[in-house]
Parts: structure tokens; C-alpha cells; sequence
């Protein structure tokens, strides 16, 4: 779209596709008043070029921050298995006491926040993680958890954590290559943390 037709209206699936969005999403936006928009007698959408134009991210260097946290996260593991921490907890973690339990969860978290710190707009090094990871491992296999257990449990943060992070990529409005982005490195970062995991475990 030329910048000089700003003064022009496009249909919901020109301005859909300018974005990058699909067309649900911009009907979403339009409702809640993100973009401005009327509706023709025939009852369809139509949106002011000049509009939808302010809402295509400009270049950018690199993404932007996440401007999360390990909580979030947790949080976000308990929507998804509302039931786990009560009936669904691996049958090796009903053995630990209390304190063992919340040690387990205290790494758990330290090890999200290294990864959400490796992810966000300034990557560094995956090393603390994977050493974290590792430690992680080689604690698991101590308590009493089998390779396969302690594999099991790491898959069952994965997906929600992947979850999470493509409700963030919508909220902080990353473009489909900043989101695409993210989701590889997120997938490649957990890759690696998982045989981090698992070296870990079968060193111990």
C-alpha cells in the first residue's frame, strides 16, 4: 500500500493481510477500539488505510522485550494443569517432604528465568541454564526419579511454556518474523536444556 493512499478505505482482508493479522484478529482490535473502523449499510467492515498503515511495526533492529517473569510462567503451567499440583503429581514427588518439594519448584523457576532472560530482547548465554538444567537432573535422579520421569515432567512445562510465549508474542505485538523468531529459539533453547537434563540425570 502507497503511503500517499492513506486517505482510502480498505476491506477487512486488505487491511488483514497489510498487517499481517488474520481477520479475526482485526475484528478483536476494531471491537475493542485498538483501530477505527465503520461499517457499510451491507454490514461489512471497512478501515481507514492511514490507520491500519500506523499499526505496521516499523523496522526494528531487534525484537522487543518480553517483560515477563518466572511467575507469570508458573502461572501459566497451573491454567494448563489445574489439577497437577493436587492429583495428577509424578508418584516419586509423593515421597518428598515439604521442603524437598519446594526446592524442586525453586529451581524449576530459577531455571524459567534464565530462559525468559535468554529470550528476551537481548539474548545472552544459555550456559547458566543448561548448567541449571543439569543440576535439575542430577537432583531428580537423587530424589528418585526415574530418566523417564524427570523427562516427563520437563515435557509438561514445555508446552505451556510455548503457550505462554505466543500469548506474549500477541500482547506485545511482534510481527509474524519477530514472532516466528521467537518460537525457534524458544524451541531450540528448550532442546538444549532438555539434553542438559538428561546428561544431568544419567551422571548422577
Amino acid at each position: 500500500m502507497a503511503r500517499n493512499d492513506g486517505n482510502r478505505w480498505l476491506t477487512l482482508g486488505e487491511a488483514s493481510r497489510t498487517l499481517g493479522v488474520t481477520p479475526n484478529t482485526l475484528r478483536r482490535w476494531a471491537d475493542r477500539g485498538e483501530i477505527s473502523t465503520f461499517t457499510t449499510p451491507g454490514g461489512h467492515r471497512r478501515f481507514l488505510a492511514n490507520a491500519v498503515q500506523a499499526l505496521v511495526p516499523a523496522s526494528r533492529a531487534r525484537r522487543p522485550a518480553l517483560a515477563t517473569s518466572a511467575e507469570r510462567m508458573v502461572r501459566a503451567y497451573r491454567r494448563a494443569r489445574p489439577l497437577a499440583l493436587a492429583h495428577d503429581r509424578p508418584h516419586w514427588m509423593e515421597k518428598l517432604s515439604e521442603a524437598e518439594r519446594l526446592e524442586f519448584r525453586r529451581r524449576g523457576m530459577q531455571l524459567v528465568g534464565d530462559l525468559l532472560g535468554y529470550l528476551d530482547a537481548d539474548r545472552g548465554d544459555l550456559s547458566v541454564a543448561e548448567r541449571r538444567a543439569a543440576d535439575y537432573g542430577r537432583e531428580a535422579a537423587r530424589l528418585g526419579a526415574s530418566l523417564s520421569d524427570t523427562v516427563d515432567g520437563f515435557l509438561r512445562f514445555r508446552k505451556p511454556f510455548v503457550d505462554e510465549l505466543v500469548a506474549l508474542a500477541r500482547l506485545r505485538r511482534l510481527d509474524t518474523r519477530e514472532a516466528t523468531a521467537l518460537l525457534v529459539d524458544a524451541e531450540a533453547a528448550l532442546d538444549r536444556l532438555l539434553v542438559a537434563l538428561m546428561t544431568g540425570h544419567t551422571q548422577s
